[in-house]
């Protein structure tokens, strides 16, 4: 070989090694949470349903709680804590009167999902969140992550609040409904 053929080579290899490098560390920042790296998980949207919840006051959503196969069969059987892997996903939506259904009911009574607002993440993997009891939290909107880490770090003191009213939760508010 030349030296022409192995500069070239040589600056391909740097050239790849640095675009490599470069999209490494942008993807963590680009699709993950802060402070967790939690992702939203390819497929949720068709998790089972552990249950739905609704919020008023300031949040005045509606909700849907979906978990992976593992958080499932823990849910199922009543294991707890709960396993590594085990995936919970929170959807919501704003909380808004049907002017349409209501027209067919004698008395406004029905309530449907709005606008999406957000969906959370919640991640049991105790080697990777050993600080944080083994779950990793992330929030995202519009399919992007919230990019405000207080936000994210919000979520394990609330968490850590319902522990200690309910040892047994391991971190978690939503009960499995049958």
């Amino acid at each position: 070989m030349n030296r022409t053929t192995i500069a070239c080579a040589l600056a391909l290899v740097t050239v790849f090694t640095a675009a490599a490098a470069y999209v490494s560390a942008q993807s963590p920042d680009e699709q993950g949470s802060p402070i967790y790296g939690v992702r939203l998980p390819e497929g949720y949207r068709d998790w089972k349903l552990v249950s739905v919840a609704q919020e008023n006051g300031q949040n005045n959503d509606i909700r849907a709680i979906l978990g992976n196969e593992i958080a499932i069969k823990a849910y199922r059987e009543n294991i707890r804590p709960f396993p590594d892997g085990a995936i919970i996903a929170r959807l919501a939506w704003r909380y808004e009167s049907s002017s349409r259904n209501d027209s067919v009911f004698p008395a406004p009574q029905s309530f449907v999902a709005g606008p999406p607002t957000n969906v959370q993440v919640s991640v049991k993997d105790s080697k990777r969140f050993p600080d944080t009891a083994g779950w990793g939290y992330g929030q995202f909107e519009a399919g992007l992550p919230t990019k405000n880490p207080a936000v994210v770090q919000s979520c394990f003191a609330c968490h850590a609040k319902l522990q200690k009213l309910d040892p047994r939760a391991d971190y978690v508010f939503t009960d499995y409904s049958h």
